[in-house]
């Protein structure tokens, strides 16, 4: 088949899928911002879009649409906006129709997927990611707009989570037309055997220190605040625990600057962005696994690839965390913005290796049962199979 995706292609979720059909001899074509690194993709025939023709006449645009708000002409500024969104959506059009897919599969309902909307071609897969469904609509009416245009125009959509199905109802999707589809973990790659005690060298950790590692983004809602609020009491317990707390976003100056002011930040690494090749050998060399997230989709990348590598979890009770991880079978599940009750769960974890191991092993069958790539691809394959054979009135 020939697969057209329209998605970020600097995300490992693009990544792992466009790179999973292409291997399977699939003719891949992947639509995305020009201006991003779409990273290693052989094989793979990536579309630079910009969103405009350059960087003055974005600016010129910022200019205009910033008059119109500060005049209070509302109007128009979502005129001028709607000229963009129209202008993004012919260019991207242009490369499908030179393209002829098979199928079109766009990733990320309020931008990707309004924009492939926008496009009228069919048959068209739309994938909810969770913030584009469970945040982004809430934020404004014309992104609660954006996901009804793009919801009632796709024929099919995947989600990873049950509990997002009926917000996609809520904002037009028809319910029978929704399908669970996992992103799926590679388990060859994410596997307890890229342990590396050198790796902990490397990062100047203590061969005998225990490592707490979280891989959520700096943003608020991901709430990385309550677990470095969290690291003096395990301190206290275990004073040569160590913490990595990657990712990059808005909030890493603050937490570095809070770590700080609660004398923890020689015992805190934050490693910024971690390259997808690199993930196995950090989680599989680190001890516990921690996300403290306020809102996800299904359960969240990182959380299932640490769980591959046998990692213990201690995560928030939200969404379908329940149905992955049972608390107390794997690891636990702790009230949201809770840090001593999240200390308390570390420092239980640290006290006992035995469990920690115990915790491992649950988790890295629940993955290979429930949440492997290759199992969670074959299944949309066979929906790219149903659309492309289904005929259209």
């Amino acid at each position: 088949m020939i697969l057209c995706y329209l998605a970020y292609g600097g995300s490992p979720h693009t990544q792992k899928w466009v790179k999973y059909f292409a291997d399977k001899g699939h003719e891949i074509h992947l639509i995305s911002h020009s201006r991003l690194d779409s990273g290693d993709l052989p094989n793979i025939k990536v579309h630079g879009v910009k969103e405009l023709q350059n960087i003055h006449a974005a600016n010129r645009l910022k200019a205009v649409i910033q008059f119109a708000e500060k005049i209070r002409f509302h109007r128009m500024g979502t005129i001028v906006q709607g000229f963009r969104e129209l202008f993004t959506a012919l260019k991207i059009l242009r490369i499908i129709c030179r393209v002829k897919p098979d199928v079109l599969h766009a990733h990320f309902v309020t931008t990707w997927g309004f924009w492939g909307a926008l496009c009228g071609f069919h048959p068209y897969v739309l994938t909810a990611w969770g913030s584009d469904i469970l945040r982004r609509p809430k934020e404004s009416k014309l992104l609660r707009w954006r996901a009804n245009f793009a919801l009632t125009r796709a024929d099919q959509i995947t989600c990873d989570a049950e509990h997002m199905v009926e917000n996609l109802v809520e904002h037009g999707a028809v319910r029978a037309k929704v399908r669970l589809i996992n992103f799926g973990v590679d388990i060859q790659q994410f596997h307890p055997d890229q342990r590396d005690e050198k790796f902990r060298e490397k990062l100047g950790i203590e061969p005998d220190a225990p490592i707490i590692i979280s891989l959520r983004s700096l943003y608020p809602h991901y709430d990385v605040e309550s677990l470095v609020n969290a690291v003096p009491r395990v301190l206290r317990n275990t004073p040569n625990a160590k913490f990595i707390i990657a990712g990059n976003g808005e909030q890493r100056s603050a937490l570095q600057e809070l770590a700080s002011s609660l004398g923890v930040y020689e015992s805190i690494k934050f490693p910024g962005w971690i390259p997808n090749h690199e993930l196995p050998r950090y989680l599989a060399s680190a001890d516990i696994y921690v996300s403290t997230s306020l809102t996800d989709g299904g359960i969240a990348a990182s959380t299932a690839e640490a769980m591959a590598c046998e990692l213990p979890v201690v995560i928030t009770d939200f969404g379908d965390n329940q149905k992955w991880v049972k608390d107390g079978e794997g690891g636990f599940i702790v009230p949201l913005k809770n840090p001593d009750a999240l200390a308390d769960r570390m420092v239980y974890l640290l006290k006992h290796e035995n469990v920690r191991k115990r915790f491992g092993k649950i988790n890295r069958k629940t993955i290979e049962e429930r949440n492997n790539l290759q199992a969670e691809m074959e299944k949309m394959e066979r929906i790219y199979e149903e659309l492309k054979l289904k005929p259209r009135s």
